[in-house]
């Protein structure tokens, strides 16, 4: 089977493992620094394989080297987002934590796809590619699959219909300057744009902005994990079984969109050898600026701390 290693067992590395061993996608291997945590987690979701019925292998691990081999590696190390913190307060101290997993990815799984989760998304993956050296097109990050997520959820909410009728389309960063397109989003392929009013769109926009936030007010102690980890696993998915999906994903832009040596969510056609294409969609002059904005956003957070890479 192939062999997906994920970075981190807090609660979206370990619903991660969960969620992949569950499909049977691959051989897991979860890692931490903290002693038992990846052991104990592991050992629990393998006593849980005869309980639903799957087969895939799962270590937990404190050794760097128990990844080699890997086929897929999903980064979700680092701190997580506090009441109160933005994704730019984190930037420090994940950049650090980002650079010593990116330096024993590279030393380990040199062959491997990369997916990060950690935040801030966009300028970690940024520092996973400048660490690793590894192509662009295996380096990329999990951010608009989850936004899409959040966007397509709150529509269903709205219009009282099935989440599986819904594509949603989010663009830019990973936070508040991303950019939910509605003229994109559609339902059983209608476009939300005609099925609900302008201010309702705006709203449910809005909240998907503020989606992360408003979970991490909510819980007060953590931040989300459910709908982060099945956005992962959704990629790994695409990746493993080589779909091709076409799905908004954070990667590395070079003159696409108009942009240089910057990471932005686009969508991007994504399998076996990760991502395949980027698609470039023709935008309004007020979407591309919206787009802009975000990328400018990203940009300057990457120049705040050139001098880690």
């Amino acid at each position: 089977m192939p062999k997906i290693t994920i970075i981190g067992a807090g609660a979206v590395g370990a619903t991660a493992a969960q969620r992949i061993a569950e499909k049977e996608l691959g051989d897991v291997v979860l890692t931490d620094i903290v002693e038992g945590l990846p052991q104990g987690k592991a050992l629990d979701l393998v006593e849980a394989a005869p309980l639903f019925g799957y087969d895939s292998k799962i270590l937990g691990t404190n050794d760097y080297k128990d990844i080699e081999g890997s086929d897929v590696v999903v980064i979700t190390a680092g701190i997580a987002r506090k009441p109160g913190m933005t994704r730019e307060d984190l930037l420090k101290i994940n950049t650090k934590i980002i650079r010593e997993v990116s330096q024993n990815i590279a030393k380990y799984a040199p062959e491997s796809i990369i997916i990060t989760v950690t935040n801030p998304l966009d300028i970690m993956t940024y520092v996973t590619l400048k660490t690793t050296g590894f192509e662009p097109a295996r380096v990329f990050g999990m951010s608009g699959v989850l936004d899409a997520g959040r966007f397509a959820s709150f529509i269903a909410m709205e219009l009282g219909c099935s989440v599986r009728d819904i594509n949603a389309m989010v663009l830019g960063g990973h936070g508040d300057t991303m950019v939910p397109l509605p003229r994109f989003t559609t339902v059983s392929g209608v476009p939300i744009t005609e099925l609900v009013p302008e201010d309702t769109i705006l709203r449910l926009v809005d909240r998907t902005v503020n989606g992360g936030a408003e979970i991490v007010n909510l819980l007060k102690t953590g931040s989300a994990f459910y709908a982060p980890s099945a956005a992962v696993t959704n990629m790994v998915e695409a990746v493993i079984k080589d779909t091709k999906r076409i799905l908004p994903v954070c990667v590395y832009l070079d003159g696409e969109y108009g942009r240089k040596d910057i990471y932005l969510g686009v969508p991007v056609k994504l399998g076996r050898r990760g991502v395949e294409e980027i698609i470039e969609l023709k935008l309004t002059d007020d979407e591309k600026k919206a787009l802009d904005r975000s990328a400018e956003a990203v940009k300057a957070g990457i120049a705040s701390f050139t001098e880690l890479y």
